[in-house]
């Protein structure tokens, strides 16, 4: 169940996107770098995993979704969001109803192994529960799982990143966020509407327990250690070999 401080919380954040609908994609035009190298790299790999179905979960929009459709003929490309102004820009644009459709990224209304793969671009850091949503995409999976998203320890300057690395470490983070966010948990800014503390590093548990293998990669400029420099990250974990 739902706490009301949870449902409160999701309730600014579509409300937010029920107002930004029209301008959500020119809101974000400076992820769109990361976001079309992380699909550069998905419509790569996705022939070698033969991947013939994909769930895009938290798919705002659609405009990922469609790129993925028209970049990979022959493949079902379904995009999941559950803001109905969203789903409404994303249908004006050309995508079916049973293209772009409703649902709950926590609560996949899928079976087992329903898609080959399923990802997400930019949506975990908006889910209060993102471990619970990653458990989901994994299980709904059959070959592979693709995670593009923030990675906030190699966010900011040297300094900033090694102490929230240490925090990290010392499993100190929560208590310095709980402060940084005055007891709220989570931030409001006009470009991004309400998000939380994300690192995709955070789910490599849920992804390691329903994948033989786990790929890495930084969707903005880092150095070689993506972890520590890398503002964004991309995760591709496999489930079972490709071949």
């Amino acid at each position: 169940m739902t706490s009301p401080d949870v449902a409160e919380q999701i309730r600014i954040q579509r409300e937010y996107y029920a107002q930004t609908a029209d301008s959500y994609d020119a809101m974000r035009s400076e992820e769109e770098a990361a976001f079309a190298l992380a699909t550069g790299f998905l419509c790569g790999v996705a022939p070698t995993l033969g991947v013939t179905s994909i769930l895009d979960v938290g798919a705002g929009t659609g405009a990922t979704t469609m790129k993925l459709r028209d970049r990979l003929p022959g493949v079902r490309v379904v995009g999941l969001e559950p803001v109905p102004e969203l789903r409404e820009v994303g249908h004006r644009r050309g995508l079916g109803p049973a293209e772009l459709v409703e649902g709950d990224a926590t609560r996949l209304a899928y079976p087992d192994g329903a898609f080959d793969l399923v990802c997400e671009f930019g949506a975990l850091h908006h889910i209060p529960d993102p471990a619970q949503a990653v458990r989901e995409m994994v299980r709904v999976a059959r070959k592979a799982v693709f995670i593009c998203d923030v990675n906030n320890f190699g966010q900011g300057g040297a300094v900033a990143r090694r102490v929230k690395q240490l925090a990290n470490t010392l499993g100190l983070w929560p208590l310095l966020d709980y402060i940084k966010t005055r007891g709220r948990g989570y931030s409001i800014c006009e470009g991004d509407g309400l998000f939380y503390s994300y690192s995709v590093f955070n789910n490599l548990r849920e992804l390691r327990a329903g994948c033989t293998s786990l790929h890495f990669m930084n969707s903005n400029d880092a150095g070689p250690d993506i972890y520590r420099t890398a503002p964004g990250a991309i995760v591709l974990g496999i489930k079972r070999p490709a071949g």
